[in-house]
């Protein structure tokens, strides 16, 4: 089983940037589709971004041209790389591995996008 910890998130103004971490242990995180998710209060969760073990990225269309996904096998890292970023975009942010055995989730990082 892999395990999860996000880091990265804090309080940011309207415009600013973040770079949020998710680092994957007991498993690389090269066998697993990333994914990134965020969860504001009293709303859904909502699938942010994907990388795959081929290197292919997807977004969801709110923050294209904004984020980006990326891996760093060495460090068994997933990176979500954010700028831009608006109100909209508070939430608690949740790193998510999947294969064929199973789906894992981190604790998630909390990103404030606030004046």
């Amino acid at each position: 089983q892999v395990q999860l910890v996000e880091s990265g998130g804090g309080l940011v103004q309207p415009g600013g940037s973040l770079r949020l971490s998710c680092a994957a242990s007991g498993s690389r995180f090269s066998m697993y589709n990333m994914h990134w998710y965020r969860q504001a209060p009293g709303k859904q969760r909502e699938w942010v971004a994907t990388i795959t073990p081929g290197g292919r990225t997807n977004y969801v269309d709110s923050v294209k041209g904004r984020f980006t996904i990326s891996g760093d096998n060495a460090k068994n890292t997933v990176y979500l790389q954010m700028s831009s970023l608006k109100p909209e975009d508070t939430a608690v942010y949740y790193c998510n591995a999947v294969n064929v055995l199973g789906r894992y989730w981190g604790q998630g990082t909390q990103v404030t996008v606030s004046s």
